[in-house]
């Protein structure tokens, strides 16, 4: 019996392998101030947990379509025109199981043997796994501090071949938590687009961004691009991590061919989940988010700070998301032995580099400002000391 060659060649996601290197720890009596997951401590919100508890009273909870419960489409478009000003035919919103899923059918439609897709390194790693898992091939484009470690045109048009079909963003990104400005990316969508490849764009930490400066929220691919494939979810803004629910806006081209990948990758996503994110799109729920994503940014401030203290610098501070992207170049270790040594010595858990991408593989590291702020300055005292020995 034999592997697929896709699962042989596949990387493991070394952000969970260290957390569960400190889950082992946590259990043997050591505590670990975990700053490697991306994970909200926030948990969701309580209109959320309520409806949850409401609707799991015994009645029956069948499949959905596959393309989700209508109400929740109805109100994630409403979300769009509310809050970004843009129409989304709620024909076009597919409720996935988790953003993953939405990755998964975003490619499984639009990667063929022999592709190319164009995406930044340093990003998110189970979108390369994905491209190669379809048989595509990942065009990787080393970006710099200079770019906010994002793509732009001219890198873009550089990687271009006549086997591109597709270019994949993130903005705000993960691991660095820095955006594409909004002209940027709609120079990048139109190249893509005149040329005829698919724009992917992870939206996942949209909410999360900082507001513009005229107090706007972050603006959304959809207002310059409307025919863009958006990945979106419940996990960040709304806390909903573990709930396992997203959702994607497909061009009208893709309703039918994402809806039978649907139907045959997950059937639908989860009834109850569902049916308790209505109460996500309450005013009351969302200004409980908006809360939140204020407290976050409070935290980014005292991990920038307490970051500088120590001599570690972020070359580039983020304007969304919940990380900081790292850089351990000065300590004398590479960004894997530096995780390694942090969480054996310091009991702090991050996330090396090598997740992300070659070019930042061994100079960077990811941490997760998600956790209290109890917690991040347990975690930078503990980083204090662990960097000041190194140098002594």
């Amino acid at each position: 019996m034999k592997l697929s060659r896709h699962v042989a060649d596949m990387q493991p996601f070394h952000a969970l392998a260290f957390g569960q290197r400190a889950d082992t720890m946590e259990a043997a009596g050591q505590h670990v101030v975990a700053l490697s997951i991306g994970e909200p401590d926030f948990g969701a919100p309580s209109a959320v947990r309520e409806a949850m508890l409401d609707v799991m009273d015994g009645r029956p909870l069948p499949y959905t379509s596959a393309f989700g419960l209508p109400a929740l489409r109805e109100a994630i478009s409403g979300f769009y025109r509310d809050r970004h000003g843009v129409d989304v035919d709620p024909a076009r919103i597919a409720i996935t199981s988790g953003a993953s899923c939405a990755l998964v059918m975003a490619t499984a439609a639009t990667v063929d043997d022999g592709d190319e897709v164009i995406l930044a390194d340093p990003s998110y790693p189970c979108n390369r796994e994905l491209v190669t898992s379809f048989g595509g091939r990942v065009v990787a484009v080393p970006t710099t501090a200079a770019t906010r470690y994002q793509l732009d045109t001219a890198a873009v048009d550089r990687a271009w071949s006549e086997r591109t079909t597709a270019v994949m963003v993130a903005t705000p990104s993960n691991p660095t938590g820095t955006s594409i400005p909004f002209e940027q990316l709609s120079a990048i969508c139109e190249l893509a687009r005149s040329r005829g490849a698919w724009r992917i764009v992870d939206e996942i930490y949209l909410e999360l961004a900082d507001p513009g400066a005229d107090g706007r929220a972050a603006r959304t691919v959809l207002e310059t691009d409307p025919d863009a494939i958006v990945v979106s979810s419940f996990s960040k803004y709304f806390g909903m991590t573990g709930w396992r629910l997203g959702w994607m806006v497909v061009p009208e081209t893709l309703v039918d061919p994402v809806e039978r990948l649907a139907m045959n990758f997950f059937l639908s996503a989860s009834n109850p989940a569902q049916q308790a994110a209505l109460a996500c799109f309450a005013p009351e729920t969302l200004a409980i988010c908006e809360e939140r994503r204020v407290e976050l940014g409070r935290r980014r401030r005292l991990v920038l700070d307490g970051l500088a203290r120590i001599g570690l610098p972020v070359p580039v501070e983020p304007d969304g998301a919940f990380y900081v992207y790292v850089d351990v170049s000065g300590t004398g270790l590479d960004a894997w032995q530096f995780c390694e040594r942090a969480l054996e010595q310091a009991h702090v858990a991050l996330t090396p580099g090598r997740d992300f991408g070659a070019t930042t593989a061994d100079t960077h590291v990811r941490l997760s400002y998600a956790a209290s702020p109890e917690e991040l300055q347990e975690g930078l005292d503990r980083l204090g000391r662990f960097v000041a020995g190194l140098a002594s």
